[in-house]
């Protein structure tokens, strides 16, 4: 598969642990677009144009949490696969349409995450 093609939508209000993951997942060659908190990713979300293959979002966002953005996301492109990332990925209930990783987590298994859930898309 060529990951070149895949866009991730990262979502993460703190500004390290997002800049550490958009980092990541460009070195993995995706295209990564970045929102600090689920208004600015519903911003990006809606613009149609712009084709999202993956929405990476923090759990615990303030205000608008990940699971409320989540909902909202699915509102507006209803296939769009969810990634939650979570400290708590243990007791965390999703449901079985989107996944979780827990926080922290490897490269390796960033990768081997979002490679899994992009190819299950195709």
């Amino acid at each position: 598969m060529s990951t070149n093609a895949s866009t991730i939508l990262v979502v993460e209000d703190d500004d390290i642990v997002r800049m550490l993951i958009v980092d990541v997942l460009e070195e993995l060659e995706f295209k990564v677009l970045e929102a600090d908190d689920g208004n600015a990713a519903l911003e990006i979300l809606a613009d149609a144009e712009q084709p999202i293959d993956l929405m990476m979002t923090d759990h615990g966002l303030p205000g608008m949490d990940g699971r409320e953005l989540a909902e909202k996301a699915r509102e507006l492109r209803p296939a769009l696969p969810i990634l939650f990332a979570s400290g708590y990925a243990e007791t965390i209930e999703v449901p079985s349409d989107m996944y979780v990783i827990g926080k922290p987590f490897s490269i390796d298994k960033l990768r081997d995450k979002v490679k899994s859930i992009i190819d299950q898309k195709s």
